[in-house]
């Protein structure tokens, strides 16, 4: 998929979004509430908040790699082996929450900036060409679904 600009500011639009969707959702949620695991497979909010943190520290990494470099090798990194690593899981979700924030802030200030043809700079990633359009929009749309995941379970 080729980026245009309404495109672009929709995908943005949406990775601003999804720290205050978080924070509204989590609002006066006591800390036992969002580590809370329904059985022994399934995922806490905490655990969601952390998978998003792997998947965004990931992600943005590819970003920044495609902007610093021409035509990069990325590694394919397993998300869920990050979390593990990070120990994202064993932080408190406040504590997890703000270095989320944080983090997109930073990114998004590198978005906003970017000039149209950047974009389309891209990398080879487990020898699939993703461009940083396509990388934003990857990790819009997968939030997106994850909010919903963490709307339901603090319904």
């Amino acid at each position: 998929m080729k980026a245009t600009p309404a495109e672009i500011e929709k995908y943005l639009e949406m990775l601003e979004e999804t720290p205050r969707q978080i924070e509204v959702a989590t609002k006066r949620v006591d800390e036992a509430r969002l580590q809370y695991h329904a059985d022994r497979k399934s995922w806490s909010v905490n655990d969601i908040l952390a998978h998003l943190r792997s998947c965004a520290d990931l992600w943005t990494h590819s970003i920044y790699a495609m902007l610093a470099e021409d035509d990069p090798e990325i590694p394919d990194i397993d998300e869920r082996k990050w979390t593990r690593a990070a120990r994202y899981s064993e932080l408190p979700f406040a504590e997890s929450f703000q270095a989320y924030v944080v983090q997109r802030r930073n990114l998004l200030r590198v978005l906003n900036a970017l000039p149209f043809g950047s974009w389309e700079r891209s990398a080879s990633i487990l020898g699939r060409r993703h461009t940083v359009f396509s990388q934003v929009r990857r990790m819009a749309k997968h939030e997106a679904e994850h909010i919903n995941q963490i709307a339901e379970l603090l319904k």
